[in-house]
């Protein structure tokens, strides 16, 4: 693995990095000289296990995010392997479970679970990570949203409000946090074309054709599409950048 620097020393978090773009983002930081905590419910280890067969650093750690006990661990754990917590890539959401329908068929135990993985989750990391970020007066916390929160696409009402929370969360974190030398940033991705996504084939079809056509790129988002954006966002690049948010998408949704 060629290590370029940008993240020399780093280390970072990143949840929902057992597969999908979570697993390709954690690869790419680690290609950069960054020490990745391989976060997941399911299990990371084959992901962290190819990350140091390429000669980087990575560890797996089983994670649920909307259990703050557990968000605790792995944000301790990260500090006993590696000695510091410098990025945290709140990736871990529920998406490619999810069947497109009209909102008044979403029932309550749906939305609340939506809510608990993808707001919820979100802030029991970034409320973990940052005593450990502010010992070092540095951090970069990277929050996934959607460019659906930007079209207002229907049939996954859930969904697009949990991205639009994110995105309000963002720039809260980001007024507070900035005196700690911490930045808040948002990725919001288009419609990629992960693992999960190519599983449901609710999400495929005149779904992903008619998002395609609304693209001024027109042609399908792949996971590594999301990671030059990303390292930017974690690297010294960024450093005067916060509460903002960029778009990945290839120019469906404009803002």
């Amino acid at each position: 693995m060629r290590t370029t620097g940008r993240l020399d020393a780093r280390v970072a978090i990143v949840t929902g990095a057992a597969q999908g773009i979570g697993a390709q983002f954690a690869r790419a930081l680690a290609a950069e000289g960054a020490s990745v905590v391989v976060a997941d419910l399911l299990d990371a280890q084959p992901v962290a296990r190819s990350i140091a067969e390429s000669g980087g650093k990575a560890i797996a750690v089983r994670v649920d995010v909307t259990d703050p006990d557990s968000v605790r661990r792995m944000v301790a754990e990260t500090a006993a392997q590696f000695g510091r917590l410098d990025i945290l890539v709140n990736n871990a959401a529920i998406f490619t479970q999810l069947s497109p329908k009209p909102f008044e068929q979403i029932d309550s135990a749906e939305w609340d679970k939506v809510m608990a993985v993808n707001v919820r989750g979100t802030f029991e990391c970034a409320k973990a990570a940052a005593p450990e970020m502010r010992k070092g007066r540095y951090g970069k916390i990277v929050n996934i949203s959607s460019g659906t929160a930007f079209k207002g696409s229907p049939f996954l009402l859930h969904y697009v409000s949990s991205k639009g929370a994110i995105i309000a969360m963002t720039r809260c974190l980001a007024r507070e946090l900035g005196d700690d030398g911490i930045r808040v940033n948002t990725l919001a991705p288009g419609l990629v074309m992960s693992e999960g996504v190519l599983a449901n084939p609710n999400l495929l079809g005149a779904r992903a054709t008619n998002n395609i056509a609304t693209r001024a790129i027109k042609r399908e988002i792949t996971p590594e599409d999301m990671c030059g954006t990303l390292i930017y966002l974690c690297s010294p690049e960024s450093d005067f950048v916060t509460g903002q948010v960029i778009v990945v998408d290839g120019g469906s949704a404009m803002h």
